[in-house]
């Protein structure tokens, strides 16, 4: 990296909010509830049949009561709720309600136009992002307990 150029992480970080910041602007055009960009990253975690809350707070990096505080969110939303788990006795799991299903729909058509605009820069961004990066756990210099 030369003097004056941002970190790629730097870089990689603001693009990740620029077009988080985009979808959420385009849905709430469409009529959506306004999401926090906290409250977008929740719909990215969420498997198609439910995340346990546990679960849920790691894939964030967040604490459960943060976690559990953005999830009541939702829930007031009517964008997700919080049901019972079958394959775990008094477990539960965060799912997409009906109406949570059809803003990831339309959160999917949306991004969709995103990339499309983007064009081939979409295409080699995607290439590129989808090849392992074989990075070490932590960078040089940086305390593994720091890094993660």
């Amino acid at each position: 990296m030369s003097t004056g150029e941002p970190p790629l992480a730097a870089l990689l970080l603001v693009a990740s909010r620029r077009l988080d910041a985009a979808l959420r602007a385009e849905l709430a055009a469409r009529g959506w509830p306004r999401l926090s960009g906290a409250q977008s990253l929740v719909f990215a975690f969420l498997d198609p049949d439910g995340t346990p809350p546990a679960e849920l707070a790691r894939r964030l990096g967040s604490s459960r009561q943060a976690t559990q505080d953005l999830v009541a969110g939702l829930v007031r939303t009517g964008l997700l709720e919080v049901a019972e788990d079958p394959a775990r006795r008094g477990g539960r799991l965060v799912r997409l309600t009906a109406s949570g299903r059809a803003l990831a729909a339309d959160a999917g058509a949306v991004l969709a136009g995103l990339e499309a605009a983007l064009g081939e820069r979409a295409a080699a961004l995607r290439r590129l992002l989808a090849a392992p990066l074989d990075l070490p756990a932590a960078p040089p210099g940086v305390p593994r307990d720091a890094a993660g």
